[in-house]
């Protein structure tokens, strides 16, 4: 029997009839979550687990003796930390040459390590349903419960459940479960951590209850004036009879008022699974975008007997998005340009654990940079990431794998594949698939076989799982050889061709296909370095100097685009949706143009600390409308009095005015840029993997604003204008001598419970506060109170020090502690020192 009820216009009757049930549902709704126990739980599984580093025969065994593990909480990452039991030639840290991680592992270990965690449930859980969910194991995970093996996983970037209940005890007998991970190296061409580097949940529910990922939320129709919601929701009856189940839905608005119901009654046989669809009508919604990106939710309630036995909350957004042939990308009909970054998973100093705070602090620097898309390279994102997403305003290309069946390393997803494709995607397109941020599925990012007709077989295969599990949403992939994947015809099997680099070939494509640019630029830079030298009374920029990469963004590697050529191409382009650039934030591993001892990539606009370099800028001034100008470099040149410096601003302004010591150096448009002198020769310390770091070729139209300016010291000042109006300014000062560190924290209340973050940068700086550009002594880190460091950076590529540690050189004037809350409250002083300076302090609240 199937029983339908809307809310919506009509008699006075019929919307009383409809009111009526309306509030019975909320009132069903409001006992539900009073209820004790409650419907459905689900307990963050993060505290108390003990680790051992290497094999330990019989660990899943309850009744292994683990009392001297260490104990950890959740996300860990154990291949940052230092193993003592390690061989080979080292530095004086985690950091191995000979690691078979090698470059693009940066260097670090992987290997087997074991968890296990002891826990209790009460005698009234008996008769419950108990899974645990990781989100994520790298990788090659073994789960057992009381002895019991209950599943593998290899993929270390799927997210994947368990059943624990046939082997759980109750009334206070302790369950022991316990995760043998095996990390195989090479099996990633970047860092990929080791261990439970995600969260882990506990989740309890009635025999009868909502499967996992079981709710769907399309929104077909979509207007200024209504949309369809459209609900599907599979319902599992794990109980030991038949039982007539009834299904109902409602949709909360962003304020949390209810707008629209609606149910249906069936019976399901024990064992079956019951798919309940409803369709409810919304008038005047509000749209998601990057701009407002405005969320719903549909909350599902499970009734058997006129009692409610599960309930479970979906969020969502309404929006419309398609790409075009001729204006790019629009949302909710509007064009907006794909502003975007590729991400790999690792959060800097922590490795790859993935904190909420930390996946947050990374989309607030993008945002502030102008950047509303994030492509998840190359592989499932954390859930936290796309929750973020949602809530912030990014469009998101959420990505599957990095190879299918032949590999790129020796054990890397090219194993796994043919075995293990259809459940891994499947569960990447089930667990997010409410997301409005996701606006692609990315099937793989350069195939070696997707030119191939092999390729083109497998493409149509994925894309088939993907419109099979959610045929809402385009399928792309990353594509770096495009003409070989337009012959191969895989790219028919893409609803949006995504093309890495090959920036000449955009216009080949044009009238064929909907084109944006997966992956783009690839400059390399480190911050605070600018390799400037002096040859024939010329001053030029070399592109790198002992491994450190100039922020004068003139150089790219041999495969790569300059990053203003890219901006250029776009501005002029409309058609092409816009791009992902290679990438956002600096990440260990993969550090080209060098090998050892460079251990971190250069990539980023944003440092592996999350400090911006001077790229950030460029990027901020062609993607952001608040008014900014950003001088570079720094004004410390001693011993180069009278010599030629480059002075570059970045500005969304239509002119920048420079003074030297309140002396104008005249105003410039961006057609008055003057080419720089370069020098290519690269016999100073530079290890490179490529032939040369190649010149990235003169811009047709430069992007940013440059004055030659002979040396003094004292004080730069930029004035950005529009229209002739001042809109912004900025100050660059000579610095003195070092004279004292200033600590700052992002933010200085944090939640307790053992999750939050708080960032401390110190700065090192003289008297007046000035950064000293080039001062790097070691700094000293202090916690007093219930916060403990966890990790340490200072942004430097070629940095030997462990992330796991109470100091860190400075870098060019910076460096960065991690502060994580403690489980109680109270106040945490982060004390700060080094040799010969004036010591700081801030004070973190943890609430």
């Amino acid at each position: 029997m199937s029983l339908q009820r809307v809310v919506h216009r009509g008699s006075r009757s019929r919307w009383l009839r409809a009111a009526c049930a309306l509030a019975s549902i909320l009132i069903m709704v409001s006992a539900a979550q009073a209820a004790d126990p409650s419907p459905r739980s689900r307990e963050l599984f993060d505290a108390g687990w003990k680790f051992h580093r290497g094999e330990a025969e019989k660990a899943g065994e309850p009744g292994f003796e683990a009392a001297s593990w260490r104990t950890v909480s959740l996300p860990h990452d154990w291949a940052i930390e230092p193993d003592p039991t390690a061989k080979g030639p080292k530095s004086e840290n985690v950091f191995d040459p000979d690691s078979p991680a090698h470059a693009g592992g940066g260097y670090l270990p992987g290997g087997v390590g074991w968890y296990r965690k002891s826990f209790t449930l009460p005698a009234a859980a008996k008769g419950r349903r108990v899974f645990v969910e990781f989100e994520g194991v790298y990788m090659e995970s073994d789960v057992w419960i009381n002895g019991q093996h209950v599943g593998m996983r290899p993929y270390g970037y799927s997210t994947f459940e368990y059943e624990l209940t046939p082997h759980l005890t109750y009334g206070g007998q302790p369950n022991v479960l316990a995760v043998r991970v095996n990390a195989p190296l090479p099996s990633s061409r970047w860092y990929s951590g080791a261990g439970i580097y995600r969260h882990v949940w506990l989740t309890q529910t009635d025999p009868v209850h909502v499967a996992h990922w079981g709710t769907y939320v399309t929104t077909p129709k979509v207007s200024a004036e209504a949309a369809t919601v459209r609900v599907e929701t599979q319902v599992l009856n794990q109980a030991d009879r038949d039982v007539d189940i009834e299904v109902r839905s409602i949709v909360r608005d962003p304020a949390g008022a209810t707008s629209t119901a609606s149910a249906q009654a069936r019976g399901v046989k024990a064992g079956a699974t019951l798919t309940a669809l409803a369709n409810l009508e919304l008038k005047e919604p509000k749209l998601w975008s990057t701009e407002t990106p405005t969320l719903y939710s549909v909350v599902t309630l499970v009734l058997v007997d006129g009692k409610v036995v599960d309930l479970v909350t979906t969020p969502f957004g309404i929006r419309t998005y398609e790409f075009t042939k001729d204006r790019g990308f629009l949302l909710n009909g509007k064009r907006v340009p794909i502003q975007g970054v590729c991400q790999h998973h690792d959060q800097g100093c922590l490795g790859s654990a993935a904190y909420d705070r930390a996946i947050e602090r990374q989309l607030e620097i993008l945002k502030a940079g102008g950047c509303n898309a994030i492509r998840t390279s190359h592989n499932p994102p954390a859930p936290k990431l796309l929750e973020l997403c949602d809530r912030m305003g990014f469009v998101v290309m959420d990505e599957a794998f990095d190879t299918w069946n032949r590999p790129k390393e020796k054990f890397d997803y090219g194993r796994l594949f043919l075995e293990w494709h259809d459940r891994d995607l499947s569960d990447l397109i089930r667990r997010d698939r409410n997301h409005p941020s996701v606006i692609l599925w990315s099937i793989g990012n350069e195939i070696p076989n997707i030119a191939s007709k092999e390729g083109a077989e497998w493409a149509k295969k994925l894309a088939a799982i993907c419109k099979r599990e959610d045929p809402t949403r385009p399928v792309t992939s990353a594509c770096n050889n495009p003409d070989g994947t337009v012959k191969a015809g895989s790219v028919d099997s893409l609803g949006v061709f995504g093309i890495n680099y090959n920036l000449g070939r955009f216009d080949a494509y044009r009238d064929r296909y909907l084109l944006f640019s997966s992956e783009s630029a690839s400059t390399v830079s480190s911050r605070g370095a600018y390799n400037l030298d002096q040859r024939d009374g010329k001053v030029g920029i070399m592109p790198a100097r002992r491994n450190q990469v100039t922020e004068y963004d003139l150089f790219v590697p041999d495969w790569a685009d300059h990053a203003e050529h890219m901006l250029l191409k776009l501005s002029e382009s409309p058609w092409i949706a816009g791009e992902f650039v290679w990438t956002g934030f600096d990440y260990i591993g993969e550090p080209t143009p060098f090998y050892w001892p460079s251990v971190v990539s250069y990539f980023g606009f944003i440092d592996l600390c999350g400090f911006p370099k001077d790229r950030f800028y460029l990027y901020q001034s062609r993607w952001s409308e608040k008014p900014m100008v950003h001088i570079l470099p720094h004004w410390n040149w001693a011993g180069w009095e009278g010599s030629p410096i480059p002075v570059w601003c970045y500005s969304n302004a239509d002119e920048v005015e420079l003074f030297l010591n309140g002396k104008s150096l005249g105003r410039k448009g961006l057609k008055d840029t003057p080419q720089p002198v370069t020098f290519t020769d690269q016999r100073r310390g530079m290890m490179t993997r490529n032939k040369y770091l190649r010149p990235g070729g003169k811009t047709p139209k430069p992007l940013h604003f440059a004055w030659d300016v002979p040396y003094q010291p004292g004080t730069l000042r930029a004035v950005a204008r529009k229209g002739g109006t001042v809109v912004a300014e900025q100050t660059v000062h000579t610095a003195g001598k070092p004279a004292k560190l200033v600590a700052a924290a992002d933010r200085a209340q944090i939640e307790a419970g053992g999750q939050d973050l708080s960032y401390v940068t110190v700065k090192v700086v003289d008297e007046h506060g000035t950064v000293c550009p080039d001062a790097d002594p070691l700094v000293r880190f202090a916690v007093d109170g219930p916060a403990t460091l966890i990790g340490v950076g200072n942004g430097d590529a070629t940095s030997h020090e462990d992330f796991i540690a109470d100091h860190r050189k400075a870098f060019h004037g910076l460096v960065l502690g991690v502060v994580r809350a403690g489980e109680k409250a109270g106040s945490a002083i982060v004390k700060v020192s080094a040799e010969g300076l004036a010591p700081a302090e801030v004070k973190v609240e943890v609430k």
